[in-house]
């Protein structure tokens, strides 16, 4: 079963290796209000998880630079991730507002439609 696992991982790090979106261009004004704004964003996620990728991907498509952290080989992010979100699931979104409050987010749906609908890209 472990080598299934790593064959499937392996494929799907390859297929998303092959096929990586661009990221759309910006002024360096804008880009630098959205690495400012996207520092205040994790992604917990693993590596080869199928879900992760799809929000990698778009990550990359809208050229949001936002901090990932690996669940699975680091233990102080998967007890972040436990601590924090309440769940071991990825993958999973922290934000923290300006006021310090944390939202976790663990829906790669949800967390696609909130990173399009906080960075909508010009027309």
């Amino acid at each position: 079963m472990r080598i299934i696992h790593w064959l499937l991982g392996s494929l799907i790090l390859l297929i998303d290796w092959l096929t990586t979106p661009r990221g759309i261009q910006r002024s360096e004004a804008v880009q630098a209000t959205i690495n400012e704004q996207t520092k205040a964003f994790t992604l917990y996620q693993y590596k080869a998880c199928p879900f992760c990728v799809k929000v990698r991907r778009s990550m990359k498509r809208q050229s949001l630079p936002i901090e990932t952290r690996d669940a699975k080989r680091c233990p102080h992010a998967r007890q972040e991730l436990l601590a924090g979100g309440g769940h071991l699931k990825v993958p999973c979104l922290k934000v923290v507002d300006p006021q310090g409050r944390e939202r976790w987010m663990y829906e790669s749906k949800e967390i696609i439609g909130f990173l399009e609908q906080s960075f909508p890209q010009a027309a």
